[in-house]
């Protein structure tokens, strides 16, 4: 950690060298995958995760008679996505992937008009292939956009009448690193956050899902009105990324 001028231990300078509320360089490439109904490629960072979307006529076996469709996710991490190799899951899944391929399955739900998609289930599956910090952000964020291009597929093929969308959905980190509240956490930040926490929300500022967790500290209510605030505006931010590569909303 950086010293300063009287010996005291500095924060250290953030990646990209942004402000506290600045997020890491955001891309967003859909089409990447040439077999699947609709993908992306999301980076957020160094952080890049692989999302596509399948749309396969039929539903889950609890779901059939409701007519309705259904969207769900996986998740996994390749083996050298980070900088020390995990083993690559099989059948048994890890009870992180669960969580996360969980939080993005209800994330897209949430946007997704489940009457209107029709006895078709989606599948959009998140292959994380390097990880810096917010794959799960990530995943949420560039699997819609692999929704979408699977959806707009769909109609063109005379499977579905309309898109089935209500709207958008994007996701990302915040915390508090160094008693600094912080926007979109790199893995340095991560590692090290006294509070991390993750916003997920709609192009309306619907809000889908907040977690957080006091990993070494707390914060006050102020704090989480001001992290809070910091992620909308980030979500927005990706909100548009979206739009500009998808025009959706447009």
């Amino acid at each position: 950690m950086p010293i300063g001028l009287y010996g005291q231990e500095l924060p250290p300078e953030r990646s990209y060298g942004r402000a506290d509320d600045e997020m890491r360089p955001i891309k967003l490439t859909p089409n990447m995958m040439k077999n699947a109904d609709g993908s992306c490629l999301a980076e957020f960072g160094d952080t890049r995760v692989i999302c596509t979307a399948t749309v396969e006529e039929g539903v889950p076996r609890w779901r059939k008679g409701a007519h309705a469709g259904w969207v769900t996710a996986e998740y996994a991490m390749l083996p050298a996505s980070t900088n020390t190799r995990s083993k690559r899951e099989y059948k048994g899944r890890k009870g992180r992937s669960m969580e996360i391929e969980r939080l993005v399955g209800r994330s897209l739900r949430a946007v997704v008009d489940l009457k209107r998609l029709g006895e078709f289930t989606v599948t959009c599956d998140c292959d994380v292939i390097q990880a810096d910090g917010g794959t799960r952000t990530a995943s949420v964020t560039g699997a819609w956009v692999a929704l979408y291009e699977a959806l707009n597929r769909a109609v063109s093929r005379g499977q579905m009448k309309r898109l089935p969308l209500t709207g958008q959905v994007a996701a990302i980190s915040m915390g508090l690193v160094h008693d600094k509240l912080l926007l979109d956490l790199d893995y340095s930040e991560d590692s090290k956050a006294q509070v991390d926490m993750n916003l997920v929300a709609t192009d309306r500022g619907g809000i889908v899902e907040v977690q957080g967790t006091g990993e070494r500290s707390t914060i006050d209510r102020v704090q989480l009105n001001t992290l809070l605030d910091m992620g909308q505006r980030g979500i927005e931010q990706l909100i548009q990324e979206q739009r500009n590569v998808t025009g959706f909303g447009r």
